[in-house]
């Protein structure tokens, strides 16, 4: 059976806020898996992150990873130095990962995040061929500190290179390499896709990580996502892999910004019992 997990951003309003009282929360309500932030985890120093692997192996929870670039770490821009700091800096979060034993680090490293396409730009293959140049870059990182690089597919309202399933495919096809691969959430998909199931089926065993949330973005079973289609695609393609829940549902604050939550989604029996509650749930469509 799967591996679930949730991301610690769940309850905290700051990209960078310290990962420790959620490692406790997340074991606590019987996660296997904690999701943190890569540049946190980078910026902690060697210190921090002996600290945080210690944490993590004493309450027994695996752990994976996302980022979204910011632009000034853009690895698909015209302009070359912002592309050399952007390689740069995901070779600094690829050693930082090596240093808890590697791991996935999924999400938007293949450009940056929220990002639109230049007022009145419609080709956006250019920016797809710089950005595949530096992954070859970055995917030898990767590899030399045993982490895989999942290129998360996310809604045109948030970023233009990969929408769909299918344009993920083409750029790690294009990139060819075994560090590189596919992730993908049922919010984003719920949007973009014409069939969830068969958007899932098609990554097959591209598929390297995986997001579960509703299209409203609270924990799953509270939204319209198919959810027996999802898991019976899963099941299709045999996938292995992590499931994590990634719900943001608080306003205010930097994430409450930046994923535009703009009312109070948590629900009466309060987040945590709704977190526990979402675990079974999903659980419950693994069987």
């Amino acid at each position: 059976m799967n591996k679930v997990g949730i991301f610690y951003m769940y309850w905290v309003r700051d990209w960078a806020d310290d990962f420790h009282p959620y490692i406790d929360k997340v074991a606590d309500l019987g996660f296997d898996i904690i999701e943190l932030q890569t540049g946190t985890i980078e910026s902690i120093g060697p210190a921090g992150r002996k600290e945080l692997k210690a944490h993590l192996d004493e309450r027994g929870l695996d752990f994976t990873s996302v980022i979204g670039l910011p632009q000034e770490y853009d690895v698909s821009s015209e302009d070359k130095a912002t592309r050399e700091r952007g390689i740069a800096y995901m070779t600094d979060l690829c050693k930082a990962m090596g240093e808890l034993g590697g791991g996935i680090v999924g999400g938007i490293t293949y450009s940056y995040w929220p990002a639109t396409l230049p007022p009145g730009v419609t080709d956006k293959r250019p920016y797809f061929d710089r950005s595949v140049e530096s992954m070859k870059r970055m995917a030898q990182a990767a590899a030399d500190h045993n982490v895989i690089l999942a290129m998360e597919v996310v809604n045109r309202f948030e970023q233009y290179m990969m929408s769909t399933c299918q344009e993920a495919l083409d750029y790690c096809a294009a990139v060819g390499h075994s560090a590189v691969n596919v992730m993908l959430d049922t919010f984003h998909l719920n949007i973009e896709e014409d069939f969830i199931g068969e958007a899932i089926e098609r990554a097959g065993d591209q598929l390297g990580h995986f997001h579960v949330g509703e299209n409203n973005r609270r924990p799953p079973g509270y939204g319209h996502i198919p959810w027996t289609e999802v898991f019976n695609a899963l099941r299709t393609i045999n996938y292995q892999g992590p499931i994590v829940m990634e719900p943001f549902v608080t306003p205010g604050g930097a994430v409450g910004e930046a994923i535009k939550i703009y009312r109070d989604q948590t629900a009466p029996i309060g987040v945590d019992e709704d977190a526990r509650r979402a675990l079974e749930f999903v659980r419950g469509l693994m069987k």
